[in-house]
């Protein structure tokens, strides 16, 4: 059993970044910005944000954190999103989710300019992803796809099951696996929560990416020998024996699959990392690209 080391691989990665930054200032060119919009205080998205911008400062970008309360209104949010997609500073812009039930997210998504859109969310962006045309990937499917790659994962003709079919991993991850390119080739079965038998499918599976938020979802019985595994779930459960008063958990059950995968991510320390690595590679396109 070999550990996906997504914190290794996306630091990697973050040096690359910082070295073409390095490059691009020290020719006169403008250094990448991203601005994160956070409604609220909700602690595991300020926990998120705070990821992202010393992220940034590892990579050499310039960050902007926009902090709204809670009450902020839908209109006042989308005026100050047009701000910033008319701010040529200003090359990526994310909006942390979730936001506040008052506010129509797919509202806020699709005011975000596509040029801007770092997060693969607008469905501009969506749209070229389904046909295999260059765009910026959701940063989750890209770093799993990236951690595939680094790591040598043959996905060609191979059998992956998604366990979970929400927009931001399972249903564009499918897509993208499914292409003809590498990572991809991929035959893709997608299960949920309405799915039957769960447990047929992902015994067939030579790869099992868990992202439906539910931990230690994915036992060992489940699981055939040899299997890939990857885990995007993670979840706060309450724990006072922890300094923060919570541990973090995946969607799959390490201690009983782990002896019978061939690769397997931690819960920290796989996905989470490459995820934010990704934000950082959009980036820098989108800066690129101007």
């Amino acid at each position: 059993m070999i550990i996906l080391d997504g914190k290794a691989t996306s630091d990697k990665i973050k040096l690359e970044i910082a070295q073409t930054v390095k490059e691009i200032v020290e020719k006169g060119g403008k250094r990448p910005h991203l601005a994160a919009i956070l409604v609220g205080n909700d602690g595991a998205s300020q926990t998120y944000v705070g990821h992202k911008e010393r992220a940034c400062a590892q990579v050499g970008f310039k960050s902007t954190l926009l902090r709204f309360p809670q009450e902020i209104t839908q209109q006042e949010l989308l005026d100050r999103i047009k701000e910033i997609n008319a701010n040529d500073d200003i090359d990526g812009l994310i909006v942390q989710l979730p936001l506040p039930s008052h506010i129509d997210e797919d509202a806020v998504i699709n005011a975000i300019d596509p040029k801007k859109d770092v997060d693969g969310f607008h469905p501009e962006n969506v749209g070229r992803m389904m046909l295999g045309l260059p765009t910026f990937l959701p940063a989750t499917p890209y770093g799993i796809l990236r951690l595939l790659s680094e790591y040598g994962i043959q996905t060609k003709g191979k059998h992956c099951v998604i366990i979970g079919r929400s927009n931001i991993v399972g249903r564009p991850l499918a897509n993208l696996l499914s292409l003809k390119d590498e990572p991809g080739d991929c035959t893709v079965t997608i299960c949920h929560s309405r799915t039957k038998n769960i447990e047929y499918f992902t015994r067939q599976a030579d790869i099992i990416i868990a992202a439906l938020g539910s931990p230690s979802f994915l036992k060992g019985d489940m699981v055939r020998e040899g299997a890939v595994i990857v885990d995007v779930g993670i979840t706060r459960i309450p724990d006072e024996t922890k300094k923060a008063g919570f541990r973090l958990a995946g969607d799959v059950d390490f201690e009983t699959v782990a002896h019978k995968a061939s690769y397997i991510t931690p819960v920290p320390g796989g996905v989470g990392p490459m995820t934010i690595v990704s934000l950082m590679v959009n980036t820098l396109k989108a800066a690129e690209g101007k």
